[in-house]
């Protein structure tokens, strides 16, 4: 390998690392809230579907901030909405940890949507526009991974800090780690500079090969290809049923099992953990393979069947661990061939509007599951929870097969990571 080589090789690491570090912020502020429900349900009386709503207004305000985030990265670039975005996080953290009732709750999801909205946009387009071409597979995994060990930190992080202290404590844990989140990447700032402007030329350039003689290209054009609202509706019901489990599965089980809420948040923490291992074999099994929507099924059909074993009620509860173990793997080996499924049927011109748009879906799917499950556990009916979720599963399935049938040559998306 030349010095060339290695230099951009090395100077790739750094960059990856540093994006990577803020995207596993984000998914740790996924989870930070519903950990938490049993301390705040005890201290101000709250039910089960009005923190739940908590969940659906972050999410429903991270999907506006998603998608218009992803128009103001493309405009000004992308160092200075990450910024805003870290920042934002540790005002959310710092707002939960001084609230004295439902109000201020709100509030600080509020802010902790419009801080995680700016995530995806701006780390795909700086992962597609800093990182050589030969060490993109390696990047789309670091990220993807770094995501997995952001969901299984928070619950354990969360848990531990309330346990010895209490939960004002733990939020004010994750306001500080945010800090010291975003002073690591403002002193690697020159690192991620990116050039709208050559962005711009790029994607200009990229529409007229593929389309000589065509119109212009039009900023809203890619809102009128189908195959983009199909990966939206793909990322829907994918985050729908994973943040179903994320928010309530703790209490589902110690309402079915007698399991512990802490004990329910540490087996999330594994679930995320198997996440992040089955992300590394399934982009093995997926280079190899070739055959993501066979993949996809296998996984998420074992992932149904371990939900609606659990929603019986039978399962001992030596192997309920276990079966979370399996779920993460599942989601975690589907992912990289789901990626590829999704990178191969959307159009070329990538920029941070698609990224925006198409992954505003996910953060519909976590809002709605929430406040729906939420009210499944109110009425007593924990059970529901993982019947819904194999539903969901399910619609991911035939979704996946519809995605696949779409053959776009020109397609030039990156590897899209939940």
């Amino acid at each position: 390998m030349t010095d060339v080589l290695k230099m951009r090789r090395a100077s790739d690491v750094r960059v990856v690392g540093l994006i990577s570090l803020a995207h596993g912020s984000s998914h740790f502020f996924h989870l930070i809230l519903p950990p938490m429900f049993p301390w705040l349900k005890a201290e101000f009386g709250f039910n089960y579907a009005e923190l739940g709503l908590l969940m659906t207004i972050f999410f429903v305000v991270s999907c506006i901030v998603q998608a218009a985030s992803g128009f103001l990265v493309d405009r000004i670039g992308s160092r200075p909405v990450l910024f805003a975005g870290v920042a934002l996080l540790g005002l959310a953290a710092l707002t939960y940890s001084q609230s004295n009732g439902y109000a201020m709750l709100v509030l600080g999801a509020v802010i902790a949507g419009c801080g995680n909205g700016v995530f995806h946009p701006v780390d795909y387009t700086l992962i597609n526009h800093k990182i050589s071409p030969p060490n993109l597979p390696y990047a789309y995994s670091i990220h993807g991974v770094t995501g997995y060990i952001g969901w299984a930190a928070a619950p354990a992080f969360m848990v531990a800090i309330t346990t010895i202290a209490d939960w004002r404590i733990a939020f004010l844990s994750a306001a500080v780690l945010e800090v010291l989140i975003l002073a690591t990447l403002w002193l690697s700032r020159a690192r991620l500079v990116d050039d709208v402007q050559a962005r711009r030329d790029e994607s200009e350039a990229t529409h007229i090969a593929n389309n000589p003689g065509g119109a212009p290209m039009s900023t809203f054009g890619f809102l009128k290809l189908p195959v983009v609202w199909l990966c939206w509706i793909f990322f829907f019901f994918s985050m729908a049923a994973t943040t179903g489990l994320q928010s309530f599965a703790p209490t589902a089980l110690f309402k079915i099992y007698d399991i512990t809420v802490s004990s329910g948040n540490y087996y999330l923490t594994l679930m995320s953990l198997g996440g992040a291992g089955g992300m590394l074999l399934g982009g093995y099994l997926a280079t190899k393979l070739k055959v993501p929507e066979r993949i996809i099924t296998i996984c998420f059909t074992v992932n149904i069947v371990m939900g609606l074993l659990m929603a019986t009620g039978l399962v001992p509860v030596e192997l309920i661990i276990m079966a979370f173990v399996v779920i993460g793997l599942g989601l975690g080996i589907a992912a990289p061939s789901r990626d590829l499924m999704i990178r191969s049927a959307t159009p070329s011109g990538s920029s941070g509007r698609v990224y925006g748009i198409v992954y505003s879906g996910i953060d519909l799917g976590a809002a709605l599951s929430p406040l729906i499950f939420g009210i499944f556990l109110d009425v007593g009916l924990p059970k529901l929870l993982f019947i819904g979720v194999a539903l969901l599963q399910l619609m991911i399935i035939l979704t996946g097969f519809k995605v696949a049938s779409i053959s776009t040559p020109k397609a030039s998306l990156s590897l899209i990571h939940i």
